[in-house]
């Protein structure tokens, strides 16, 4: 009797220790599917996020070019009215472009709707440490400097700094025909020496200033080449 006993109790501890182990290879092979489901999904946030910063990066780049012409036109234009003071056999075909362009101001767009959507996520999304730190070094940096150096910083605000000032050597001398639409300009400009070396110290401040900020330019654009060229890798992956 007690070996029968025995024997079936046996019997059902062999019964319940298989059914256990099939439930704890159940248990084990959901948690793993479950961690591989939100591994999935981790890696198609950070794919479809790198896309967008990617796709922001593209605009930025445009922006980038088009200041950096503008700032090359200023400079180009301070060369134009310093040759205007002695050269009076200067063409005046861009006269125009370059009286618009001597005190152009411009500002500074970064399309970061798809960083803060990262960082509202949690910048570990991005698992390369090395692309996650070129992200923010240039989001929180470079794009906010840039964005001062053009919007805040004094010395670069140049139509509020020399517009009048120089338009003070300059008005007199334009021509003007009946509609009062500029036609051409006085060549030499006829300016006081006191007043044509504060102009030309004008010139020297404003070209300066905008080679200054297009060598920075020049380097936030090559920062943003090479951290569209890691997000390339990255989602090639």
């Amino acid at each position: 009797m007690k070996k029968k006993v025995k024997k079936i109790i046996l019997n059902n501890w062999g019964k319940f220790g298989f059914e256990f182990f099939l439930i704890f290879i159940a248990v084990i092979a959901a948690f793993s599917l479950n961690n591989w489901n939100e591994n999935r999904k981790s890696d198609n946030s950070e794919n479809k996020i790198l896309i967008e910063i990617f796709n922001g990066l593209e605009k930025d780049l445009e922006d980038i070019k088009q200041n950096k012409l503008g700032h090359k036109y200023g400079i180009s234009a301070c060369n134009y009215f310093r040759k205007a003071l002695y050269d009076k056999s200067l063409s005046q075909d861009s006269l125009k472009i370059y009286y618009n362009a001597i005190t152009r101001d411009f500002i500074s767009i970064q399309n970061t709707a798809a960083y803060e959507t990262l960082k509202s996520r949690g910048l570990e999304l991005i698992k390369n440490d090395s692309l996650r730190f070129k992200i923010i070094t240039l989001y929180e940096f470079d794009y906010q400097i840039l964005r001062k150096l053009e919007e805040e910083y004094s010395e670069m605000q140049f139509h509020e700094n020399y517009f009048k000032e120089i338009n003070k050597s300059l008005a007199p001398n334009f021509n003007f025909n009946d509609e009062y639409i500029i036609t051409g300009i006085k060549l030499p400009l006829k300016i006081s020496n006191r007043n044509k070396k504060i102009f030309l110290l004008y010139l020297v401040k404003i070209q300066g200033n905008r080679s200054y900020i297009m060598s920075y330019y020049n380097q936030i654009e090559k920062k943003v080449f090479e951290v569209k060229e890691e997000i390339k890798k990255e989602i090639k992956r």
